[in-house]
């Protein structure tokens, strides 16, 4: 009777979580609002920043539907929602719109649904699920390569897509699980290792080869690559005129980049203003990824380093939360959840930002809560619900 007083009495939601989610928002609100300012002339309801908090709002209604309902519950039907986002994923490549070169998207009219951002909660739970079995059984072969299959089936089609970046997520969620789940170390060294002997092999490919002998990838693919190691596209031309032409593409391809790089050292200290970014008015950094893929260019010309330190102290506290509450699970199977939660979200935060200041190549990963997109918004609150639904049942 006094274990069941003393659980009542102890809280049942991380408030630091929420607030630092509240605030991820509002900085993306704001900031959106920056990057796309309003239009004359379009309704209010179809600008952008207020898409946005539509956004937020059903993606804070879904989560608390999450939160709601004990996880143990949830993850019964893990292995439907697996099998469903799969489905999915083979349909886009035939039925989906195409954006980019890309086919990933349904177009649902007011809605484009983007299921590889949903893969990455599905593969949580579906491993979750999987992994929290005896610890004997963990370390036999055949259930590591049970795991393996699990991420690589959402793996090879999302790659269809095509769409490198989401794929890769999928890499770290399943390793870093595996890793808390007690999955034998010899396992996980051996697949590093070789996927440690692929990367290489193809980054030499990509670098090195020449064009006949070289692994069939998507050409924005190899391009990106190519400005991130800073190769010479004019390198393997004879005739000045193909040289030019070369230079040009280089110019090009690597304008993003360059623009994003300029807008971060630009900020200083303390920015130059919401709004009064030049990049942004001049038209530099392109409007059509000012507002998603760099998104955190924007806050670091207009805000400055201090904007950039409040941004990441966001992020650090919802992650450092997120560890606690794996921390704190009542078993296996919540800490589980927890840890891939944290893993997707570190990815994500990494990658993007990482892209900003060239310490990535790009890869079209949004920066979660920050950057437009629907499916991007509505996965990141799951994920957020997920935590506090662990939370929630963390003495149940």
């Amino acid at each position: 009777m006094y274990d069941t007083a003393l659980n009542e009495r102890q809280p049942r939601v991380d408030w630091l979580l929420i607030a630092a989610l509240v605030g991820l928002m509002i900085v993306s609100v704001a900031f959106i609002a920056s990057a796309k300012p309003p239009v004359e002339g379009i309704a209010w309801h179809r600008q952008l920043y207020v898409k946005q908090i539509i956004w937020f709002v059903l993606g804070i209604g879904a989560a608390a539907a999450v939160g709601l309902v004990d996880y143990r519950t949830l993850t019964r039907w893990s292995f439907v929602g697996y099998w469903t986002v799969i489905l999915l994923l083979g349909a886009v490549l035939f039925l989906g719109t195409v954006r980019f070169g890309a086919r990933r998207w349904f177009d649902l009219g007011f809605f484009s649904l983007q299921p590889s951002e949903f893969a990455k909660l599905a593969l949580i739970f579906a491993l979750a699920h999987f992994l929290s079995r005896p610890t004997e059984e963990l370390r036999r072969p055949w259930v590591f390569l049970k795991g393996l299959g699990l991420t690589f089936l959402p793996f090879v089609l999302i790659l269809k897509e095509p769409d490198l970046g989401s794929a890769l997520m999928l890499l770290p969620i399943s390793l870093v699980m595996m890793f808390v789940a007690g999955v034998p170390l010899r396992f996980m060294t051996r697949l590093l290792g070789g996927v440690g002997c692929l990367v290489a092999l193809l980054l030499v490919d990509v670098l090195l080869a020449p064009p006949r002998w070289q692994i069939k990838l998507e050409d924005y693919q190899r391009r990106r690559l190519m400005v991130y190691f800073g190769r010479d596209f004019a390198a393997d031309k004879t005739l000045p005129a193909e040289r030019q032409k070369a230079r040009i593409q280089q110019l090009n391809y690597s304008w993003n980049v360059r623009q994003a790089l300029i807008s971060v050292g630009s900020g200083g200290l303390w920015g130059k203003g919401w709004r009064e970014g030049q990049q942004i008015a001049l038209g530099y950094l392109p409007p059509v990824v000012s507002h998603n893929d760099f998104i955190f260019s924007v806050i670091a010309e207009e805000k400055g380093f201090l904007g950039s330190a409040t941004v990441l102290s966001l992020y650090a506290v919802v992650l450092f939360c997120g560890i606690r509450i794996a921390g704190q699970a009542r078993d296996r199977l919540g800490k589980l959840l927890a840890v891939g939660v944290v893993a997707l979200l570190f990815s994500h935060v990494f990658i993007n930002i990482g892209m900003n200041i060239r310490l990535m190549p790009v890869t079209g990963i949004p920066l979660p809560l920050l950057s437009y997109g629907g499916s991007s918004v509505l996965c990141s609150l799951i994920a957020a619900g997920v935590l506090q639904n662990v939370y929630r049942y963390r003495n149940s």
